[in-house]
């Protein structure tokens, strides 16, 4: 019985105690952060080849493993090269050359064996061959000797060096900027299919009145970068569809947002709402990208939407990760006036009505999300608590080895999907593929709650030999907090969408499926 009323209070352990409000989340990195993999780059560097057969996967531990995880960050194939740089970044000089002695020593002492074996065996015809072979390998030793001697004598950093400087060059995926641009490996890829796409969009937006639902086919796919600010204002139903009315309803909320500042914001310490705009001071920090909402004047641009958000909003007041839902809409509408990319970019060189104009604009459609959700975030937060218990049957129907592994070593959905649910998996993907995914959110029906449940499902079942291959519940729950998605791109996002798609095409419309 104790053990079954701890269960079903889980949900209450280290709640705060003002409603509503939520305690830090714990792992929560972003970009996300993936330890196993930089204890497997430390592991596949001090350790020689694996000589496994091909045929036995083992964890994620070997070189040539870490290596196919990472493809995009260097050329999969050269590896003398890549154990040359894994030697040169992880091992001390005086290593190198103490491991480099003794294998020059038992390569001797083997030669030397061999030698009197076939000296013994050898004809004299043949001893000439013989001698030509012996100094075939003298001259590698020689050469071995002389790599490392360099080594000695230039230092490793030389030799990293002159290892990058030595690979193609492979641009790197910017975290937020060019979203619709790019692919995996960060190259462009405005191909004519692209120009194409971009083209029906402006074609769609272009009319008096914008058919909202040809936009919502479109947008499901992805969204171009550079309309992409229009067409969120549009979805979320913060702009109508008749373009003659735009201009005067941007007008009239943005004057509304800046009245509840001057209404509202100078009590933020006053007694009652100290405690609020103490917290949302203290969560901005922990946000990303940080290079973005590090500068001061983002930083002072989110306080106002989040307190002013959380004051309009008694039931639920401010909850963490509330906050972590203004950056996909702010980085948006920043890219409206700038071309370059947001990581590098001073915020505070734009012209103070356009940051103004970002400020309310970023307001208003965290709003109308907020409005689709808000159950997730009142007293309780009973709104994860169905989604997070659904999401645990639906993955009992889809994967019942993972369902039955998970429970093996007793990890509760709750501990590690409660955070996917409260965070959107803002948490769990880079901001470039959150931007994406919210493209298809924006298009989908109900997409922050209802289709989300289906992307969390499709989301976990992704990883299913990762989990699998986890023997206790520590490993498992590091897995899970830290799953190895920063090198995703729209490839990957649009395969995630395509299986949540088919998923609700099978369950969402027939609820006795979730059951046995």
């Amino acid at each position: 019985m104790s053990g079954d009323g701890n269960k079903k209070q889980f949900w209450k352990r280290n709640t705060a105690k003002v409603p509503g409000n939520i305690q830090h989340v714990y792992g929560a990195q972003h970009p996300p952060f993936d330890p196993l993999l930089h204890a497997n780059l430390m592991k596949a560097g001090n350790k020689p080849p694996s000589t496994t057969t091909p045929g036995k996967p083992k964890k994620a531990t070997t070189f040539q493993e870490f290596e196919s995880i990472t493809s995009d960050a260097w050329d999969v194939g050269d590896d003398d090269d890549e154990l040359l740089a894994m030697a040169a970044q992880n091992l001390n000089i005086e290593v190198v050359m103490e491991t480099a002695n003794k294998v020059i020593e038992n390569h001797s002492k083997l030669q030397e064996r061999r030698q009197q074996q076939m000296d013994k065996m050898t004809e004299p015809d043949e001893k000439d061959g013989q001698e030509a072979h012996e100094e075939e390998e003298k001259d590698l030793y020689m050469l071995i000797k002389a790599v490392f001697s360099l080594l000695s004598e230039v230092g490793i950093e030389q030799a990293v060096l002159h290892r990058q400087q030595s690979l193609p060059h492979r641009p790197v995926i910017p975290l937020v900027a060019r979203i619709a641009d790019q692919n995996t490996s960060g190259t462009p890829a405005m191909t004519q299919r692209e120009a194409s796409r971009l083209d029906k969009f402006r074609q769609v937006l272009a009319g008096p009145n914008t058919d909202l639902e040809e936009l919502r086919k479109l947008s499901w796919s992805g969204i171009p970068r550079q309309v992409r600010p229009i067409t969120w204002k549009l979805l979320s139903g913060y702009l109508p569809a008749n373009a003659e009315r735009r201009e005067s309803t941007l007008q009239r909320k943005r004057q509304e947002y800046f009245g509840f500042i001057e209404q509202y914001y100078d009590s933020r310490n006053d007694e009652h709402h100290q405690d609020t705009y103490r917290q949302i001071h203290i969560d901005i920090p922990r946000m990303s990208p940080e290079s973005l909402v590090l500068q001061p004047k983002v930083t002072e641009i989110f306080e106002r939407i989040l307190f002013i958000w959380a004051i309009r909003h008694p039931a639920s007041g401010y909850v963490q990760g509330i906050n972590d839902l203004v950056t996909p809409f702010f980085v948006v509408y920043v890219f409206e006036y700038i071309e370059e990319e947001v990581e590098n970019f001073n915020v505070s060189s734009l012209q103070e009505e356009v940051l103004q104009n970002i400020e309310a604009d970023s307001f208003w459609c965290m709003s109308k999300l907020l409005d689709g959700i808000q159950d997730n975030y009142t007293f309780a937060q009973p709104g994860i608590q169905r989604k997070v218990k659904a999401l645990e049957e639906l993955v009992s129907r889809l994967d019942e080895t993972v369902h039955r592994h998970m429970q093996q070593y007793e990890v509760e959905y709750l501990q590690f999907a409660f955070r996917w649910m409260n965070n959107l998996l803002m948490r769990e993907l880079p901001l470039r593929c959150t931007i994406r995914l919210w493209d298809t959110y924006q298009a989908e029906p109900e997409g922050f709650s209802h289709f989300h449940l289906y992307v969390c499902a499709a989301f976990l079942v992704r990883w299913r030999k990762e989990i699998l291959e986890e023997k206790d519940f520590q490993g498992l729950m590091i897995l899970l907090q830290n799953l190895p998605t920063m090198h995703w791109g729209n490839e990957e996002v649009s395969v995630l969408l395509a299986e949540a798609y088919r998923l609700k095409f099978a369950f969402a419309d027939a609820p006795n499926h979730y059951k046995r």
